[in-house]
């Protein structure tokens, strides 16, 4: 965190020093008090929003719920309010992945003042936890999860075209089942269509149109042998950017029994037949 804040040896920023290190800092007694503190408050906040959404639990205790969510909603705009003190760098801290995080925990709430039901987005509260990370040091997990995102990154250009050809077959076949079907059997128009034929060839069916006519079930049967054999392509194309780039991280190590190589630095043993590698 010292990007964000750098103590100055002087009197005046003994109690920033002294907030930062319980708001910020993960590794001293104070410091993980709070964490620990502060993640049962996150959750207890979602739990509370969770049970408000029952109709019969709202209808009683509506008005309880309500107030716990705002007594949560104070706690933590002080808690945002405190971290912008206490650091050298509000502006860069609020524009931080957490910053952005720790906003929008506070801004449903406020919003529902304006805009009836904005409160249930409370739920967003439940991204804070992602600084268990930090607490439980576990960023080497994010290392792993940055790989996922790169090779997702990667792939981004041949799903768009995967998706193009998908947007153009569901268009075809929405005009078609609109044109057979007509707006007597549900099919009002074009979009209707399209929205039928997506929900078909991404074989969800809903059920809530289908085709009444032998023509128009033959071409419903015809899209929906189509979505079984091309729903694995973005899959497909993923997990090959995904299987690459694990392979750029291996270490280069050959086993010895088959010759696999591309096994991660901690790797002791071959990932392909299991013999001990060289270290």
């Amino acid at each position: 965190m010292a990007r964000f804040y750098t103590p100055a040896p002087n009197e005046s920023t003994k109690w920033r020093q002294f907030l930062f290190d319980v708001v910020f800092e993960h590794d001293t007694k104070r410091g993980k008090w709070y964490d620990v503190t502060l993640i049962c408050i996150i959750l207890l906040s979602v739990g509370v929003t969770l049970l408000d959404s029952i109709d019969g639990i709202n209808t009683e205790y509506g008005n309880v719920l309500l107030q716990m969510e705002w007594v949560f909603t104070v706690l933590f705009t002080v808690e945002y309010v405190v971290r912008l003190m206490v650091v050298t760098h509000p502006l860069r801290f609020a524009r931080s992945f957490y910053g952005v995080i720790d906003l929008l925990a506070l801004l449903p709430m406020y919003l529902s003042l304006f805009f009836a039901g904005a409160h249930y987005l409370v739920v967003l509260r439940i991204l804070r936890i992602l600084r268990i990370f930090e607490i439980l040091h576990m960023r080497r997990y994010t290392k792993e999860t940055s790989v996922l995102l790169d090779s997702l990154y990667k792939s981004w250009r041949k799903i768009f075209v995967f998706l193009l050809a998908m947007l153009t077959i569901i268009t075809i076949f929405g005009a078609i089942i609109f044109i057979i079907e007509g707006p007597e059997n549900g099919f009002t128009s074009i979009p209707t269509g399209m929205y039928w034929a997506l929900v078909s060839v991404s074989t969800v069916g809903y059920g809530d149109i289908s085709p009444v006519t032998p023509l128009g079930q033959f071409f419903a049967s015809v899209l929906i042998l189509i979505g079984y054999g091309i729903i694995a392509v973005p899959t497909g194309i993923y997990t090959a950017e995904l299987a690459a780039s694990l392979q750029k991280r291996g270490d280069g190590r050959a086993c010895g029994a088959c010759g696999h190589s591309g096994h991660e630095h901690t790797a002791h043993f071959c990932m392909q037949c299991g013999e001990k590698l060289n270290a």
